[in-house]
């Protein structure tokens, strides 16, 4: 059975930074694309990040250049390393895996098959 455990969210200033975490276990595939979600009150959920087995990353324009997605197999954990943190950037995250390549053009989309609880992430101005 497969689990993702996400965690490391918290409140924070505009400026700070988290650090999210997702561990993942009984994940049975060689081939993934995994990433970070958020979704806001009222709003859609978002792709954030995402990394492949390959180790390719991709952001959203929103947050490159301030989120780091990485994962490290020895640990099996997701990671989204969160900088310079904007009230924007409030939302629950999500972190989310898939037995797939990540594509340029739908890695942000929702039909990942894994799904964490979700952690929330606060930023007051």
């Amino acid at each position: 059975q497969v689990q993702l455990m996400d965690s490391g969210g918290g409140s924070v200033e505009a400026g700070g930074s988290l650090r999210l975490s997702c561990e993942i276990s009984g994940y049975p595939h060689s081939t993934y694309c995994m990433g970070w979600f958020r979704q806001a009150p009222g709003k859609e959920r978002q792709g954030v990040a995402a990394v492949g087995s390959d180790g390719t990353t991709s952001y959203i324009a929103a947050v490159r250049g301030r989120f780091t997605i990485s994962k490290v197999n020895a640990k099996n954990t997701l990671y989204l390393e969160m900088a310079d943190l904007r009230p924007e950037d409030t939302a629950m995250y999500y972190c989310a895996a898939k037995p797939d390549v990540c594509v340029a053009w739908t890695w942000y989309r929702s039909d990942y098959n894994y799904w964490g609880q979700g952690t929330q992430v606060t930023v007051s101005s």
